[in-house]
C-alpha cells in the first residue's frame, strides 16, 4: 500500500506527463519518459528519450498496435528499476511491466491504440482528449509501481521540474521549428 506521500508524486508526475502531451510538446510516449526523466534524474537527455520513443506513439509507429504510453511507461520502469544492474534485475522489471500492462487493461479494458481510440478516431478533439488522459492515467499507474518497488524515489523527485508549467504556446513553438529546421 502506497503512503499518502506517494499517491501525492505519483499524481503529481502524472500531471506532467499528461501536461507534456496537452501542451503538445510531445506525443504520448515521449511525454512519459521525459516526465519521468526529468522527475527523477533518469540521466537521458532530452533527445535520447525523445529517440527512444519516437517510433512508439500512434500504436507502434502508426500501426494501431501497443498503447505508446504504456509501452513507454516498460522503457520507464526498465530505467529506474534496472539501474543497479538490468541484467540482475530483468525479472523484476518483466513484473513490473506486466503489472502495468494488467493494471491500465483494468481500468481501460485493452492495451492496443487501434481498440482504445475506435470510437474518437474520427473526432480529433475527442481523441486528443482521451490520449492525454491516457497518457496521464498511465504515468499514474507507473509511478505508483515505481514506488512500490524503489520507495527510495520518492526523495529523489524534482520538484521544480514536475511542478514547472508547461505552455501549449511552447508547444507550437516548437513544433513550427523542427517542421522549419530540421
Amino acid at each position: 500500500m502506497l503512503k499518502e506521500s506517494q499517491l501525492v508524486l505519483s499524481e503529481t508526475v502524472a500531471k506532467k506527463a499528461e501536461s507534456l502531451y496537452r501542451s503538445r510538446q510531445h506525443l504520448c510516449a515521449d511525454a512519459m519518459l521525459l516526465a519521468f526523466n526529468g522527475a527523477f534524474d533518469g540521466g537521458l537527455t532530452e533527445q535520447q528519450a525523445v529517440g527512444l520513443t519516437s517510433g512508439m506513439s500512434i500504436g507502434q509507429g502508426d500501426s494501431g498496435c501497443l498503447c505508446g504510453a504504456v509501452a513507454s511507461g516498460a522503457l520507464v520502469l526498465g530505467l529506474f528499476l534496472g539501474k543497479d544492474g538490468a541484467y540482475r534485475n530483468a525479472a523484476t522489471i518483466r513484473s513490473a511491466v506486466n503489472d502495468l500492462h494488467t493494471r491500465f487493461k483494468r481500468v481501460n479494458k485493452s492495451t492496443c491504440c487501434r481498440v482504445l481510440t475506435k470510437k474518437v478516431k474520427d473526432d480529433q478533439k475527442a481523441h486528443f482528449e482521451q490520449c492525454a488522459r491516457y497518457t496521464g492515467e498511465a504515468a499514474g499507474i507507473v509511478a505508483d509501481i515505481l514506488f512500490e518497488r524503489r520507495p527510495e524515489l520518492i526523495d529523489r523527485i524534482n520538484q521544480a521540474y514536475v511542478t514547472k508549467h508547461d505552455s501549449k504556446t511552447t508547444g507550437i513553438i516548437r513544433l513550427l521549428f523542427n517542421r522549419l529546421f530540421r
